[in-house]
């Protein structure tokens, strides 16, 4: 089950705080907006709005006043540029952010602050802030969730193992770990999606560590080294382990790639059952490494059924009794138990 976050948004607070960036906000007026929120990644230079056309201009966006906007305002006199912001302030704003540190118009910080809307301020010029707070934004913005299981890097494949508790997907994940490939997360897998592509992440709490029964927490990164782990992994392939139940159908031929939905991508996705006896670490390595196959073209359950199909239509042509019938598209057999 995928816990997902609400409509993606953040506050002009989160927008202040933030350092990864290197935005270099200051808060100049109009501290009672900080909670205001921003609902979209793309930016929007006031231009035409501060001549009284403000039928464009979208709330939900940072507006940056760059040397253009804030030279207009300064040719115009004191009432007129009251009357063209109080215009703007009507359009109920999420925040302004005034670049290249230049002096703030008094009728703007005024304005914001009987508005409670907050004004920053930055040394960075606008091309440079606009390109730094779109990546900000595109990275907080984006549809989030976390479900329980293990994500793997193994051969470069990102693997999220799922199934229920108990089931071994620690365990599974240590055996990788210690055949060289990388623990990303274990338990509660954090979930983000940029672009087509959706990325899993530890929960910072928890991350680099792994719960085995028995044994109790472990710090993988201490135990096996820092080429052991890694932060963040695309995920590229979904294994969800099952009990093995004998009464089940499960694929033989691998014809039909299954999918899953996470966070709106559709993930390949394959059902493993377990059982004693199967080497389940082996698998997941042999199914990441068909995964890299079928990404270069070469597609292993297709290419057998198709020379299956060519040897069984020379037999028919020439007479024979085909020697077993030809595998239909997403067969499913029952598995031989003794």
């Amino acid at each position: 089950m995928i816990s997902t976050s609400t409509t993606p948004s953040c506050t002009i607070q989160q927008l202040l705080d933030d350092t990864q960036y290197d935005l270099k906000l200051e808060l100049v007026a109009g501290q009672a907006g900080l909670e205001r929120r921003i609902s979209s990644s793309r930016i929007q230079k006031p231009g035409l709005a501060l001549t009284g056309f403000t039928e464009h201009l979208h709330p939900e966006r940072v507006q940056v006043f760059g040397n253009t906007e804030v030279s207009y305002l300064r040719t115009l006199s004191l009432q007129q540029q009251q009357a063209v912001l109080q215009k703007v302030f009507e359009s109920n704003l999420s925040c302004v952010v005034v670049t290249k540190g230049l002096e703030v118009p008094v009728p703007l910080v005024e304005g914001c602050q009987r508005t409670g809307l907050a004004l920053m301020r930055t040394p960075l010029v606008s091309s440079a802030f606009i390109s730094q707070v779109q990546s900000f934004l595109e990275e907080t913005l984006t549809a989030s969730g976390s479900l329980h299981g293990v994500l793997v890097d193994v051969f470069g494949v990102g693997v999220l193992l799922l199934g229920k508790s108990g089931i071994g997907k620690s365990e599974i994940a240590l055996d990788l770990v210690m055949r060289g490939h990388r623990l990303v997360a274990d338990d509660i897998v954090n979930l983000i999606r940029r672009g087509g592509d959706v990325y899993g992440h530890g929960n910072e709490m928890i991350q680099h560590h792994m719960e085995i029964r028995g044994l109790g927490i472990l710090n993988i990164k201490d135990l096996f080294g820092v080429a052991s782990v890694r932060d963040r992994k695309k995920i590229e392939l979904v294994i969800e382990l099952v009990e093995w139940n004998s009464g089940a159908e499960y694929d033989r031929l691998g014809l039909e790639q299954e999918s899953m939905n996470i966070l709106g991508a559709e993930l390949p996705h394959a059902v493993v059952p377990v059982r004693p006896g199967r080497n389940m670490t082996t698998i997941v390595e042999v199914a990441a490494r068909n995964h890299l196959l079928k990404l270069r073209g070469h597609h292993s359950a297709q290419e057998f059924a198709e020379r299956l199909s060519q040897v069984l239509s020379k037999n028919v042509a020439a007479g024979a009794r085909p020697s077993m019938p030809t595998p239909r598209p997403g067969a499913h057999y029952e598995e031989d138990v003794e």
